[in-house]
């Protein structure tokens, strides 16, 4: 087994990770605090390529394999969850079904626009009952005259107060439960459609998050994403797949960076006449972290090379999400506990790695829906 990363995946990495510390790091307490979107930087980032990762060369687009897009999403999370959350809704959630799906004019109308950063996308998947529980979707998509007509309400929507268009899940049959479900594209201005409530958050600021209103909302028949009414299903599986492992090196990204920054208080703080970094308990904080953090790290890019493989894995992208998103909630806990009372101080970024740290806990499916999931998978394993 080769573990290492290619040359062409290292320099990528080197690339992203000048980029993070030029441009997002210097303001990632003004992004937290301000909570709002950050215009500009999107510009700056758009301009570098980055958000047609993902996509085709011929509509600006890097083309880029799935290693390649898991290294670009950690390094990312280093600046800031909040605009991380951004960027990674507009690449990988938020045109995903439009860049695989759409047509060609659909495409140059969007897609094009999207990877330049003049256009923003989301996708609505959360409603006010039905989060982890997708088959319990309510948004109705129903055929009439060449086209759909969509009615419901999406709540959660990452980028939704903003957005220029949306990918929505919706059942075309509820008596199928996942099997009804489809993807359908809506953009801004049709009739019907309307943005909500503005949800303030704890934690990953700066990243818009809303509520969105379809209110009899027609679009045509080429704005069905995906292999007809209930194709959905398959397609989504594959997504949250990616979601997943993204949101688990997100987590091994602000798990580090808070261990990090920890580091360098404890080399400095002198208590009892010593830095308290040369006290034992301290330092036991800081191996369970490598421990902890090598692992969940490992796990993840394995589940990455997995969907790259076209291997089934399914419960091994949820045993990622899960494994690495607690260890990060441990990392910021000990992190703060590092720091003392000055963690509970606004002036330090302690406060924020803990905050942005409990979002990852639910993005992606919460941890008592997958325990649940896996507990019952493993359960099936039999003696294998």
């Amino acid at each position: 087994m080769d573990f290492r990363f290619s040359e062409e995946q290292d320099f990528f990495r080197s690339t992203v990770r000048d980029a993070v510390d030029r441009l997002i790091r210097p303001r990632a307490q003004e992004i937290d605090e301000v909570d709002e979107f950050p215009k500009e930087l999107w510009k700056e980032f758009a301009a570098l390529g980055y958000l047609g990762l993902r996509h085709p060369e011929e509509y600006g687009g890097m083309e880029a394999d799935v290693m390649t897009s898991m290294i670009f999403y950690e390094e990312l999370a280093r600046g800031s969850c909040g605009f991380a959350m951004a960027v990674t809704m507009q690449i990988l959630m938020g045109t995903y079904f439009i860049g695989r799906f759409g047509s060609d004019e659909i495409k140059a109308r969007i897609l094009g626009p999207a990877i330049k950063g003049e256009k923003i996308g989301t996708i609505c998947f959360t409603e006010d009952q039905s989060g982890s529980d997708l088959a319990g979707t309510k948004t109705r998509a129903v055929a009439k005259d060449g086209g759909w007509v969509l009615n419901g309400r999406k709540m959660w929507i990452t980028l939704g107060p903003i957005c220029d268009f949306c990918t929505v899940l919706a059942t075309t049959d509820p008596d199928q439960g996942m099997a009804g479900l489809s993807f359908f594209l809506v953009e801004k201005g049709t009739a019907g459609f309307s943005h909500g409530q503005v949800i303030k958050k704890l934690g990953s600021r700066g990243s818009v998050t809303g509520e969105l209103i379809f209110d009899n909302v027609f679009v045509p028949e080429e704005n069905l994403l995906g292999e007809g009414p209930g194709g959905g299903v398959k397609y989504t599986t594959e997504i949250l797949n990616e979601v997943r492992v993204m949101t688990a090196l997100n987590a091994c990204a602000i798990a580090n960076e808070a261990m990090l920054d920890a580091r360098q208080y404890a080399l400095q703080r002198i208590a009892f006449g010593k830095p308290i970094a040369s006290r034992q308990l301290i330092r036991s904080k800081f191996a369970d972290h490598w421990a902890w953090y090598e692992a969940a790290r490992l796990y993840t890019y394995q589940a990455a090379w997995m969907i790259e493989q076209g291997l089934p894995c399914q419960h091994e992208c949820m045993l990622a999400k899960m494994f690495a998103t607690e260890m990060c909630q441990k990392a910021v806990d000990e992190a703060s506990r590092i720091y003392g009372g000055n963690s509970f101080a606004s002036e330090y970024a302690q406060q924020r790695f803990f905050r942005d740290a409990r979002f990852l806990l639910f993005g992606g499916g919460c941890h008592e829906v997958l325990r649940n999931a896996l507990g019952a998978a493993f359960l099936r394993k039999g003696s294998s």
